[in-house]
């Protein structure tokens, strides 16, 4: 997809150790989209304007789920506890190139969603991970939510180029049925 920007890669747990490294907390399936930022941004929320820019000394893997991350600037164990719960947004340039017909769950968010017959149900506002498969979370224009799977027998067309995904309905899916 040609947007640039910022997205969110993970939240800042807290320091590591006495010389400022910080410990996060990240989103997605790994920790390599992380690890290949040289810049990063530490904020309040996906398109916080204060958040601040660091360059990234060195970066590596922690515990289960976390990475280490000592940033410029940030030298002592005092200076990372203030970052402690601020979302880590990093490049979409940086990220990890995917193969053809996978998407990153950024790209889903504002897309709408429709039926196999073209029936408008809304647009994807977040998307829940549960284990088994990922749930879109649909809002549609009167304020109806509705929670959809996004394994591929029901998201049978994903394309974020054009914004659109395409479900297979099944009786009793949705709120308001088709019938």
């Amino acid at each position: 997809m040609a947007r640039a920007g910022k997205i969110v890669l993970g939240r800042a747990l807290g320091p590591h150790g006495l010389r400022g490294e910080i410990r996060i907390r990240y989103f997605g399936d790994g920790p390599a989209n992380i690890l290949r930022q040289p810049v990063v941004w530490l904020g309040d929320e996906e398109n916080d304007a204060g958040a601040k820019r660091f360059e990234v000394a060195r970066a590596g893997t922690g515990r289960a789920g976390e990475v280490r991350l000592a940033l410029v600037g940030i030298e002592k164990r005092e200076a990372a506890e203030e970052l402690e719960g601020l979302l880590l947004l990093g490049s979409e340039e940086a990220l990890e190139p995917l193969e053809e017909g996978e998407f990153y769950w950024h790209q889903l968010i504002g897309c709408r969603v429709e039926t196999e017959t073209g029936r408008d149900i809304g647009t994807i506002q977040e998307i829940w991970e549960t284990g088994a498969h990922d749930v879109l979370v649909v809002d549609s224009e009167d304020g109806a939510r509705q929670l959809i799977s996004a394994a591929r027998e029901i998201a049978t067309e994903i394309d974020p180029e054009a914004r659109r995904v395409v479900i297979e309905t099944q009786p009793g899916m949705l709120e308001t049925d088709e019938s």
